[in-house]
């Protein structure tokens, strides 16, 4: 079977959405990360499915591929990662609370929050969003559709304005290495 025009449909749809992207909020998102690193200041991040596996993707990309080359570290934290904590918390409180349980007690109101939410709509992205909010701490939200929920309730909404999750979360992966790689060069990191 020949699909090279279902593929070529996805990659020109993949490219017409990320022209469509707003710069200023993409610069939005990355002055708020260095802002939280400079102050050391940790930053939260988490997700669903494909968006559990972004956030633990960005987490490696900061706390590792740039930190490896800084004085000072970035703090990035998952709370998508420990399976135990994350069933622990749904079996015995609610799996809308997974992530807002994780932050009660421990978020400050100069730490960086970021909900990754395809829909926008996540009820647990949605709850622990809410907390931040209540505490005074900075929320990102990165979302696709029409933004959900979460684009209108943190301080900054990175939508990927498309009605198709893969999409959304191709893009996604992407801001997390667009970012890094402007750092690499802001930075003057050599070899990247």
């Amino acid at each position: 079977m020949d699909y090279k025009n279902h593929i070529q449909n996805y990659i020109n749809q993949e490219i017409d959405i990320l022209k469509k992207l707003d710069l200023n909020r993409i610069n939005d998102v990355l002055n708020e990360i260095i802002t939280a690193y400079e102050r050391e200041s940790t930053i939260y991040i988490f997700g669903n499915g494909g968006s559990a596996s972004t956030a633990s993707h960005f987490v490696n990309d900061f706390n590792k591929g740039i930190s490896e080359y800084t004085e000072k570290k970035f703090r990035f934290v998952c709370l998508s990662d420990n399976m135990s904590t994350l069933t622990a918390i749904a079996n015995d409180i609610g799996y809308e609370d997974v992530f807002a349980f994780q932050l009660r007690g421990r978020l400050k109101d100069t730490d960086l929050v970021i909900g990754i939410s395809g829909s926008g709509n996540s009820k647990n992205i949605i709850h622990a969003l809410q907390y931040a909010n209540e505490i005074g701490a900075k929320t990102i939200g990165l979302t696709g559709y029409d933004g959900g929920k979460v684009a209108s309730m943190v301080d900054v909404s990175l939508n990927v304005p498309v009605c198709n999750m893969q999409i959304t979360e191709d893009i996604h992966m992407i801001l997390d290495h667009l970012m890094m790689s402007v750092l690499y060069k802001v930075w003057g990191i050599k070899g990247h």
